[in-house]
Formats: structure tokens, sequence, C-alpha cells
């Protein structure tokens, strides 16, 4: 019996010393825990830090190649911009590009004052257009491998004024020599009765009568078609007529609704000389002492000058 009470009383013992001590070690092994936790979190956030400045570090250095690229292509645009820049002045000095030469009332009524002065009469029909060819006051457009005619014109009306030819001999002569192509005259001489008949057909023609009429009527006119002329053959042909118009020796409008270059030549042309090819004409004399006459061809005699009363306003295509 007292064997057994004390067997309880020793198990009794080690059973509150064993409550006593477990406390011990869990509160150890919770501190070791919460230390663990702290030190994976100051990793984790040292790791976040380091790889926001990587981060960072990184859009600051892509920034600075995408600046470096911008600079890198601005430099190469305004490389370009200055090469362009260059060869477009190289060009322009080559051939310059002139405005059109555009006509007027007071440009055609020039025209008709000048042809007066040189004593040229207006060509009534074919029956007077057939007798100044055979008197040869007018003679053949001057065609060659460097000027062709409009096929649509008639035999009789491929004619003008021996200057006019001369005009266009020199004019053809130049520009195939450095086009390597040939121009092409759309319209010479035309009568009275042809221009009433044109001006039916083509609101755009210039009166027949009157003061002020087309100025093809005399024969010192002709068209010169644009169709077929590049840019570069345009600015040349500006470039050539018109200090020949400053010079007095012709006058020209350009036409659109016909495409072509009007030229009305004087007695005062003369074969162009080196600084007139060049596009430097020298001022021309008030009247030349040269006699016009094409190959084989007797020199012309002079036209009495006409004057009709009735006034008509011209518009503007010859």
């Amino acid at each position: 019996m007292l064997r057994t009470a004390i067997t309880l009383l020793v198990m009794a013992v080690l059973s509150i010393s064993a409550a006593n001590g477990s406390p011990a070690p869990k509160a150890k092994t919770h501190r070791s825990a919460q230390a663990a936790v702290s030190t994976r979190a100051s990793k984790k956030s040292a790791k976040k830090t380091h790889n926001a400045a990587a981060v960072k570090d990184g859009h600051a250095a892509g920034r600075a190649a995408g600046h470096k690229a911008k600079r890198r292509n601005a430099r190469g645009r305004a490389g370009k911009q200055r090469t362009s820049a260059r060869t477009a002045s190289l060009h322009g000095r080559r051939m310059a590009t002139r405005s059109p030469l555009v006509g007027s009332h007071e440009s055609l009524a020039r025209q008709n004052d000048k042809t007066e002065d040189d004593n040229l009469e207006r060509i009534e029909d074919e029956d007077d257009l057939a007798d100044r060819i055979a008197r040869k006051v007018l003679v053949p457009v001057p065609a060659s491998a460097a000027l062709t005619v409009n096929g649509d014109l008639p035999e009789n009306h491929r004619y003008c004024r021996p200057w006019t030819a001369l005009f266009l001999a020199d004019l053809a002569k130049l520009h195939e020599a450095l086009f390597h192509k040939p121009i092409e005259v759309s319209s010479a001489v035309r009568t009275v009765e042809y221009q009433k008949q044109l001006m039916e057909r083509n609101g755009n023609a210039a009166a027949a009568e009157g003061d002020v009429v087309s100025p093809h009527l005399t024969g010192a006119t002709v068209d010169v078609a644009k169709q077929g002329l590049s840019t570069r053959e345009m600015g040349w042909m500006r470039s050539w007529l018109l200090p020949l118009q400053k010079a007095g020796m012709i006058d020209v409008e350009e036409e659109f609704h016909q495409s072509c270059f009007h030229i009305t030549v004087y007695k005062a042309y003369v074969s162009p000389l080196p600084e007139v090819a060049n596009g430097q004409a020298k001022a021309a004399p008030a009247r030349s002492s040269r006699r016009h006459s094409a190959p084989g061809l007797s020199a012309p005699g002079q036209d009495k000058a006409t004057h009709d009363t009735k006034p008509q306003t011209p518009v503007a295509a010859s």
C-alpha cells in the first residue's frame, strides 16, 4: 500500500516537472521561426530593391540609347537635306526653270503694230496666198531632220516670211544639238478667210478683221508645238526665246489651249550670236540692213501696209 502511494507520488512529481519544462523549447522554436521569416522577408525586400534598381537603370539606359539614336537619325536627316539642297542648287545652275511666257492683249496689239511697221499686209484668201508664194514673198517652212511640220497643215499653208524661216532654222538647229530630237511647227501662215473659219470652230482664236488681229495673217508668225517637249526642253525654249524678245527681234506667247509657243518674228531678226545661244541676246537695231532670203530664193519685195477701221477685241489664242 505504502509502495503504491510512493509510486504514485513519484509519477505525479515527474508529470508536473514535464509540464513545467515543455514551454521553454516551444518559445525557443517560435523565436527561431520568427527570425527565419524575418530573414526571408529581408532577402525578398533586398531582391525587390535590387530588381527595381536594375529595372530603373535599364530604363535609364534605354532612354539614353533612344536619345542617342534620335540624335544620330536627326544628324542623318540633316545631312541628307544638306546634300539634297546642294544637288538641287547644282541642277538649278545647269538649267534654270523659267515661268511660262504668258501672252496678253498688249502683246497681241504690239505684234500688230510691229508687223505694220515692217510693211506687212494681211493675206486675204487662197488666191492672194498663191500670188505671194509665186513672188517668193513667202518661203517654205525649212523642214529638216531637226524641224518637222504638222502633217494636217495644207501644203500651201506651210509657208512663212524669209526671216521667220531663218529664225526657225536657227531654233531647230540649236535644239537638235542639245536634245537630239526635232521640234514641230504646228501652224504657219493663214489667210483672213481661213482665220474666219477657224473662229467658227475655235472660240479661242484671235480676230480675223479689225485693228488687232492674228499676226498669222502676215506670214511672220509660227506656232511651235509644246507637245512632246520635256520640262528641261521647255525651260531651255523659254531661256532662249525671252532674250530675243527683250532684244526686239521676236514676240512670244505661250498658248495652253492649243499647247504651243506662238512666235512672231520681225525683220530685225538676225542669226543668233554665241551670246544669244547661251541665253544672252544683244539689243537689235531698229532696222536690219541684212536681206532675209532662203537658200536658192531671191530677196522678197515689200508689202504695202493696210489698215482696217472696225476694232475688235482678240482672245488669247493666235
